[in-house]
């Protein structure tokens, strides 16, 4: 995997999975009825912060761990079926799926946006089985083109969840759609395709 490669598939992934309604796009509505368009912005800052430990944590926790083949090999079959196993539910929830940015103005959180956004991601169950399969297999591909590498996969998987939810904030501060439902629904269906497609390449070996 090219370091292009990683920079621009760790974006679009990441992007996948911000497209679905979840712990964090609830407290994005919420606070930003409150705040306005910053309110998406700070929120990703608090997200960005507890997934660049968590990153900290894994590379000089156990990079050892990662270097070994065995490990290569099992965290691109999980990180794989994961992947096949979202974009297939991406795919079969997108006709039903809405994009309700009111459901949660009458809701208010007890902290602030940046705090806020780690308790989202914390609370999130998929936001824990993504990073101990698909995250892990980034950080294996990545560490082969050393800190650099590390630094395009995560400015790739952060910079989507910045794009998305600040593009939720500014809507919703200004009272505005995003992009109707029906487009809303095409963009999960591209990104359930693209997920099974890269899903399928990933079991086949981290390069």
């Amino acid at each position: 995997m090219s370091i292009i490669l990683i920079g621009a598939t760790s974006f679009v992934i990441a992007l996948s999975g911000a497209l679905v309604p979840g712990p964090l796009f609830t407290i994005t509505v919420s606070e930003s009825v409150k705040r306005g368009f910053i309110a998406g912005p700070l929120i990703i800052l608090g997200h960005g912060i507890l997934e660049f430990i968590i990153i900290l944590l894994l590379i000089f926790g156990i990079t050892p761990f990662l270097a070994k083949d065995t490990t290569r090999f099992v965290v691109s079959i999980l990180g794989g079926v994961i992947l096949i196993i979202m974009g297939v539910m991406l795919v079969r929830d997108a006709r039903t799926v809405k994009l309700n940015m009111l459901v949660a103005e009458k809701k208010k959180t007890v902290f602030g946006p940046i705090i806020s956004g780690v308790i989202g991601s914390i609370s999130n169950p998929y936001w824990t089985i993504w990073w101990v399969t698909i995250g892990l297999g980034y950080l294996v591909s990545s560490l082969q083109f050393g800190i650099i590498g590390v630094a395009v996969f995560f400015f790739g998987h952060i910079s989507a969840d910045l794009v998305w939810y600040s593009i939720i904030s500014y809507a919703v501060s200004k009272g505005r759609t995003v992009i109707g439902e029906r487009g809303y629904r095409y963009m999960l269906y591209t990104c359930g395709g693209f997920l099974v497609v890269f899903g399928a390449w990933f079991i086949k070996g981290i390069p």
